[in-house]
C-alpha cells in the first residue's frame, strides 16, 4: 500500500539534497609528492590533481564495488558475523578480530572477514539462481574496471580469496578511474550506502535537517614487489560531491583521513 506521507517525506529529501550548496573545496589543493586526488563537485565534471591517473592496487576500496554487487540484498538480509581475527586460512587485518559486526560496522572497520564470509554465502546463491557460468558473467561485469586481464578465463566462477576483498594485486584502479566509478548513475547506491554507514547519519535526515557530514571510506592496500609495505586510499563525498585520495608506499588509512580533511580545509 503506498503511504503518501512516505513519499512526499522521500521527494523532500531528494529535492533539498539536490539545493544542497557544493561544499568549499579549495581550488588547488598543495599534495605532497606521490600523492593522487580527484573530486567532482556534481556538476558531471572531474577535477584530478598530483598522480590522479596512476593505477595501483584498490586495497579495501574493494567492499565498495562487493557494496554494488550485493549491499541491498545484505542490507536486506541484516547480515551478522563474529570475526575472531581468523577463519581457517583466512586471516583479518585486525588479528584479534573485530568481534560481532554488522554490515555498517564491517563497512567501517573494513572487516575482511565478514565480507568474505558473505561474499561466500552469496556465490552459494549464485549458483543454485543462475548457475555457474552466468553467475561468473554477473561478477566479471561489476568487476571488469579494475581487473584488467589478470583474471584467467574460464566458465567457473573464480576461487574466493583475500584479494576479491582488496588483499593483493589482483584489484587495481586511481584516483580518477574510482571517482569516474562513482559517478556512474548505477554506483549511486554505493554512495548511499556511503552516506548511510559511513557518516553516521541517515541520507534523508541529513538532507532535511542540513546536518549532512562528509562520509568516508578509507582502506590500505599492497604494495607490489614489498610484502611489508602499504599504500592508503581514502573514497568519500558529501552532498553531491565526491573524492578519492590515493596516499603513495609507507602510507596508512589513518594518515590517509588526516590528509583527504587537510586537503578539503576540515576542521578538526
Amino acid at each position: 500500500m503506498w503511504n503518501p506521507r512516505g513519499i512526499l517525506f522521500a521527494l523532500a529529501a531528494t529535492c533539498l539534497a539536490a539545493i544542497q550548496p557544493a561544499p568549499d573545496i579549495p581550488k588547488s589543493p598543495a599534495l605532497q609528492p606521490g600523492e593522487g586526488f580527484a573530486i567532482t563537485l556534481g556538476d558531471g565534471e572531474v577535477r584530478v590533481y598530483g598522480e590522479a591517473g596512476r593505477e595501483a592496487p584498490m586495497g579495501s576500496l574493494a567492499k565498495l564495488v562487493w557494496m554494488r554487487l550485493e549491499g541491498s540484498d545484505w542490507a536486506s538480509q541484516g547480515v551478522r558475523y563474529k570475526c575472531t581475527g581468523a577463519a581457517g586460512s583466512f586471516h583479518c587485518w585486525n588479528r584479534e578480530g573485530h568481534g560481532r559486526v554488522d554490515l555498517g560496522t564491517a563497512l567501517k572497520e573494513s572487516c575482511n572477514l565478514a565480507f568474505l564470509a558473505w561474499i561466500g554465502d552469496a556465490q552459494m546463491h549464485w549458483r543454485q539462481d543462475y548457475g555457474e557460468a552466468a553467475a561468473r558473467v554477473r561478477m566479471e561485469e561489476v568487476f571488469a574496471p579494475f581487473l584488467g586481464r589478470r583474471l584467467p578465463p574460464g566458465d567457473l566462477l573464480p576461487p574466493l580469496t583475500p584479494a576479491w576483498v582488496g588483499d593483493g594485486d589482483l584489484l587495481r584502479t586511481s584516483p580518477e578511474a574510482f571517482l569516474r566509478w562513482l559517478m556512474e548513475p548505477d554506483k549511486a547506491e554505493v554512495v548511499t550506502f556511503g552516506k548511510r554507514f559511513l557518516a553516521g547519519y541517515w541520507v534523508e535526515f541529513n538532507a532535511l535537517f542540513g546536518k549532512e557530514q562528509w562520509w568516508f571510506k578509507t582502506g590500505t592496500a599492497p604494495v607490489p614487489g614489498d610484502p611489508t609495505a602499504t599504500s592508503a586510499w581514502v573514497a568519500g563525498g558529501k552532498g553531491s560531491a565526491i573524492v578519492v585520495l590515493h596516499l603513495p608506499r609507507g602510507r596508512g588509512k589513518q594518515e590517509g583521513l588526516v590528509r583527504i580533511r587537510e586537503i578539503l580545509g576540515l576542521k578538526g
